[in-house]
C-alpha cells in the first residue's frame, strides 16, 4: 500500500519495504546538504526498509555537491544492506555520472531517451559549475601556456633524467591518480621525487602525518630521495603536469587536485572545491603551500579562489607563482 509524500525536505513515498525520494530540479550544495540529511534518516529510522528509488524526473542540475550528497548516500546504503537505485534519470544527471564513470557503479532504471544519447550530446548538457568552466579565454591561455611549458619540460628532461637515475634508479615520471572537475579521475604526472617503493612505504607513515584532515604530508619525508628534494624545492618535478593541461584535465590555476582518498572523507559541502578544474597553481601554492597544515585551511583558499576568479585574477596568480618559485624556501618538502 502506498502512503502520502511525508513532511521532509525532500518529499519520500513508502511503498511496502521501499522508500522513494523525489529529487528537486537542482541539486546544488543546499539541496545536496538536505539530501543526504534525508536519506540517513531513512537508513536510521526504518529497520525493514529493503530499497531506496532516488527519482530524478525533475533534475535538470546538479554540481559537485550533489554528486558527493549521492555517493555518500550510496555507501551508506550499501553499509545497511539497503539497494539504492536511480530512477527516470535526466539527460542531465546521466551526463555527470558519465563524465565520472559511476553511471557504471550505480544501478539505474532505464529512462527513456536519456541513455540512448551519444556521449558528444551527453558532454553538451555537462552543468555549468563555475563560469571559469565555460570561459574560452581561460581554455586558451592553459593551452599557449602548456605549450611553453612543455617545451622547457623538453630542455631540462634530460639533464632530470640523468639526475633521478644516478641518485635512485627507477621510472623517470611518477603517475598519480587524483580527482578533477566534478571528482572525474585521472593520472596526473610529476618527475619522480620519491623512492620507487614510496607509495608501499606510505601506510607505515600514516601516524607521523602532520597535517590536520584528509590529505598527508610529513616534514622531511624519508621517502623523499636527494634529487628529488631539489626538484620538489625548486617546483622542477611539476613540470610534466603541462601535459594534463595541455589534453583539459586541469588548468594552468585552479584547485589542489585530491586523492580518491581524500575525497572519500569529504562532508557535502567540501565537494564544491570541485565545481572547477584543479590547477598547477592557486591560492593554496602562492598563500603557504607546505606551510599549511590545515585541511579547512585549503578548502578555504580554493573557495576564496573560486569566488574571486576572474581572468585578470588568474594572470595574478600566475605571475605571483613565478615570482615565488624563485623564493629557495617557496618549494614542497
Amino acid at each position: 500500500m502506498t502512503s502520502q509524500p511525508t513532511e521532509a525536505d525532500f518529499p519520500v513515498t513508502f511503498l511496502n519495504e521501499t522508500a522513494i525520494v523525489q529529487v528537486p530540479a537542482r541539486l546544488s550544495v543546499l539541496e545536496a546538504v538536505a539530501f543526504k540529511q534525508t536519506c540517513q534518516e531513512l537508513v536510521q529510522a526504518n529497520a525493514v526498509l529493503k530499497q531506496i528509488i532516488i527519482a530524478f524526473d525533475n533534475t535538470i542540475f546538479m554540481d559537485s555537491s550533489g554528486l558527493g550528497a549521492l555517493v555518500s548516500n550510496f555507501k551508506n546504503a550499501q553499509e545497511q544492506g539497503i539497494e539504492m537505485v536511480l530512477r527516470n534519470v535526466t539527460p542531465q544527471v546521466l551526463a555527470v555520472l558519465n563524465l565520472t564513470g559511476l553511471d557504471q557503479v550505480f544501478p539505474i532504471e532505464s529512462s527513456e531517451g536519456a541513455e540512448s544519447l551519444p556521449s558528444y550530446q551527453l558532454e553538451e548538457v555537462l552543468p555549468t559549475t563555475h563560469p571559469s568552466i565555460k570561459s574560452w579565454m581561460k581554455r586558451l591561455i592553459d593551452i599557449l601556456g602548456a605549450i611553453v611549458g612543455l617545451v622547457i619540460t623538453a630542455v631540462l628532461l634530460i639533464p632530470i633524467a640523468i639526475a633521478i637515475q644516478i641518485d635512485d634508479p627507477g621510472p623517470i615520471l611518477f603517475a598519480q591518480t587524483r580527482c578533477g572537475w566534478m571528482g572525474k579521475q585521472f593520472k596526473i604526472w610529476k618527475f619522480r621525487s620519491m623512492c620507487v617503493d614510496a607509495e608501499a612505504k606510505k601506510a607505515q607513515l600514516e601516524k607521523h602525518n602532520q597535517v590536520q584532515g584528509a590529505f598527508f604530508k610529513i616534514d622531511n619525508d624519508p621517502r623523499v630521495t636527494r634529487v628529488g628534494r631539489f626538484l620538489r624545492r625548486s617546483s622542477l618535478d611539476e613540470l610534466p603536469q603541462f601535459w594534463n593541461v595541455l589534453i583539459g584535465e586541469m588548468s594552468l590555476v585552479g584547485t589542489r587536485p585530491p586523492t580518491p582518498n581524500e575525497v572519500s572523507h569529504y562532508e557535502v559541502p567540501e565537494w564544491q572545491r570541485l565545481d572547477v578544474k584543479p590547477g598547477m597553481t592557486g591560492e593554496w601554492q602562492v598563500n603557504g603551500r607546505s606551510t599549511i597544515r590545515s585541511f579547512e585551511d585549503v578548502i578555504r583558499l580554493d573557495l576564496q579562489y573560486q569566488k574571486n576568479w576572474s581572468l585578470l585574477y588568474d594572470l595574478k596568480l600566475i605571475f605571483k607563482t613565478i615570482t615565488i618559485l624563485f623564493n629557495k624556501n617557496s618549494g614542497a618538502v
